[in-house]
């Protein structure tokens, strides 16, 4: 025959054990849940990223200053469209510029049509600012090739500029002036160039890749265009930023443009 004190001992282990059990069970109810809070907002994500990425091809095609669009499965996008222009602004859309790679500047009008394209073209002082920081040696050099006069007859002026003295005691180039800065970047070094009936400049960096800055005394044409499309899907929303500038000129159009460091 079970004493009292036994049963009490056998009730105590049930509780436990059920205690136990109802633990374990609602641990892995909770990392079901939360897996599929996972699955869920990592859909979600992605269909906000697919709806942005779709806001940035529709308003590429339509070329419409504000587009917005839904899809199917409720994602949304708003897209905007930004002309990069004025006195100064960052070239490549705010992003470096590759080692040995270009990035155009344009002085005179673009047209997609050839009997209008190289139009009024600009005078005045244009200042490339450009690097990160301060050390000389790890900074890009800079070449800069400036295409000027008229398109039948188009004048060519090269200058390259490199920050460090060790390269530039065996490559010639000229040292920077100090820089400057503007939205929000700080630029250790800069090359004032003076431009009569400029048409367009290319800017190389060689050594390194490198942000780079344009000022100019005058309002400059058109650059290309920042598109931003913010994609929503339930509660996530994802945003993409793509810089479309211009075609770039085929280096042929730059003859003996390129350094050889």
């Amino acid at each position: 025959m079970i004493g009292k004190s036994q049963n009490g001992q056998v009730l105590l282990i049930i509780v436990l054990i059920m205690v136990v059990g109802l633990t374990v069970g609602l641990s892995l109810a909770s990392r079901s849940i939360v897996s599929l809070r996972t699955s869920e907002e990592e859909i979600t994500s992605q269909q906000a990223l697919s709806a942005a990425e779709a806001g940035i091809e529709q308003a590429s095609k339509t070329n419409t200053a504000i587009a917005n669009g839904s899809f199917l499965n409720s994602a949304t996008y708003n897209t905007s469209i930004t002309t990069v222009s004025g006195n100064s602004f960052l070239l490549n859309g705010g992003n470096s510029v590759l080692k040995d790679d270009a990035a155009d500047v344009w002085l005179s009008d673009y047209s997609t049509d050839s009997a209008k394209i190289y139009k009024n073209p600009w005078s005045g002082n244009l200042t490339i600012l450009w690097g990160k920081g301060s050390a000389g040696c790890t900074q890009a050099a800079l070449e800069i090739i400036v295409i000027s006069g008229i398109k039948a007859a188009p004048i060519t002026r090269k200058y390259a500029f490199d920050p460090c003295i060790t390269r530039s005691s065996t490559n010639n180039f000229t040292a920077p002036s100090a820089g400057g800065s503007f939205g929000g970047k700080n630029f250790p070094f800069g090359a004032i160039i003076p431009i009569s009936s400029g048409l367009i400049v290319r800017v190389v960096p060689l050594y390194s890749e490198a942000l780079v800055g344009v000022s100019a005394d005058s309002v400059l044409p058109s650059q290309g265009f920042i598109v931003t499309s913010v994609g929503t899907s339930g509660t996530a929303s994802r945003k993409v930023t793509v810089f479309q500038g211009y075609p770039t000129l085929p280096s042929e159009y730059f003859p003996y443009g390129i350094f050889s460091p």
